[in-house]
């Protein structure tokens, strides 16, 4: 039995997969749902927040764009 994760959501009347994915009738689904009310929110956006801490410093330098090798052709930023 191969084990597959998906990121869905419940828009009130029914569970609706992120991302397409294509399910066979009568298939057999494990659903299990992060539950979170208030500010538990921010205990689960705290490790992420602390690993971008330590990953991006406040002595970080800004590097310029000349620095960049070979252009991003999708990028539509700046």
């Amino acid at each position: 039995m191969q084990t597959i994760t998906l990121n869905a959501h419940f828009d009130g009347k029914q569970i609706l997969l992120d991302q397409p994915y294509e399910l066979e009738p009568d298939q057999k689904l494990l659903v299990s749902f992060v539950e979170t009310r208030g500010d538990e929110d921010d205990d689960w956006y705290a490790p992420s927040v602390a690993g971008l801490a330590r990953a991006y410093g406040d002595d970080e330098p800004e590097y310029p764009t000349s620095l960049i090798k070979e252009r991003n052709p999708l990028y539509e930023g700046k």
